[in-house]
């Protein structure tokens, strides 16, 4: 990776994952990493966890919600308030704020979000956006790549630790219907191939992560369609970028074959979960999810942070949440 310059025009040399445990006097700590991020390339964390794990409980993880659960981009939004007070009526620890969902960037409005969730006893734990690297205009990159700081900079005055981040896709399938039915698989612009696009997208990362150092917001990559729709595309931009500040977002969902066993390969980098559930039969499409074993999975992995629900399916939010929360509960034996 090249130096990374800071917006004061100092340079310093971009800081990789095992340059961070060594700048920290950590890398020899086998439980280091086990948190919120996951700088250790998957094989080398598996020895540390399994080292470390022995010595931890089952049922440290905590539970969040989705703001999405409540809404599917319907035409009436649902306040972000509401879902907090929810998530508290539950006894949820988080919310995960869906940025399309907010009612304004305004500062009186982020920081009406971050009391209301204070008062309420609820983190705000991610803030889930929308952003698209995969264009060969550099022009049209970087509008992305300011969307992704200007993100950085809102989690930051809302006090949340994370975003979630998309790779992109080429968007030669236009309908979602459609792309749901390949499975998230699209065909390249013509001229250009999945390499092009996964340097695009390892390019923009890069140069959003001194954003992220500076604000202290760490960017989750989500298996979410285009490239990231395999483990291996996943893995081939989070081990390029190779940096503290990117970790995994796990879709539970978003695999849609092989499930479980692409779910293992990218469990030792991930750093947030978003557990999806179908009651009522799902909105695109619905999936028989053993949460047992997809638990078993990342526990021997060392994961011991947020298990975000993602309620996807056509029964009442207001049933289908609480019911979803017990389910996972249960599973992650809470």
């Amino acid at each position: 990776m090249t130096e990374a310059q800071d917006q004061n025009g100092l340079r310093s040399p971009s800081l990789t994952r095992r340059g961070f445990l060594k700048a920290a006097g950590l890398l020899g700590a086998a439980g280091w990493g086990i948190g919120l991020l996951s700088p250790v390339h998957g094989h080398k964390r598996r020895r540390m966890v399994s080292e470390a794990r022995q010595s931890q409980e089952r049922g440290s993880v905590r539970f969040s919600i989705s703001t999405y659960s409540y809404w599917h981009f319907t035409p009436k939004k649902i306040p972000i308030e509401y879902v907090i007070d929810e998530a508290a009526r539950i006894g949820v620890s988080g919310v995960d704020v869906l940025h399309r969902q907010m009612a304004s960037e305004d500062a009186s409005y982020l920081r009406t979000l971050k009391r209301h969730a204070f008062t309420n006893g609820v983190d705000l734990i991610c803030l889930s956006i929308h952003q698209d690297f995969v264009s060969p205009d550099a022009e049209e990159r970087q509008k992305h790549i300011d969307h992704t700081i200007r993100c950085l900079e809102l989690a930051h005055e809302m006090g949340i630790p994370a975003i979630r981040l998309n790779s992109g896709r080429w968007g030669t399938v236009r309908s979602f219907d459609r792309l749901m039915e390949l499975e998230g698989k699209e065909p390249p612009i013509s001229g250009y191939t999945d390499d092009d696009a996964f340097g695009w997208c390892i390019d923009s990362i890069e140069q959003c992560l001194p954003a992220a150092e500076k604000y202290g917001v760490v960017m989750a990559l989500e298996n979410h369609w285009g490239l990231t729709s395999s483990a291996e595309g996943v893995l081939r931009i989070v081990n390029a970028v190779d940096s503290p500040w990117l970790g995994v977002l796990a879709d539970t969902g978003n695999f849609r074959e092989h499930t479980y066993g692409q779910l293992e390969q990218i469990a030792p980098e991930t750093v947030l979960i978003s557990a999806k559930t179908y009651y009522g039969g799902g909105v695109w499409y619905s999936l028989d999810l053993d949460y047992e074993r997809i638990a078993r999975i990342f526990e021997e992995a060392g994961f011991h942070g947020y298990v975000t629900l993602e309620f996807e399916g056509s029964e009442a939010a207001e049933s289908a949440v609480p019911r979803s929360i017990e389910m996972l509960r249960k599973a992650f034996r809470t």
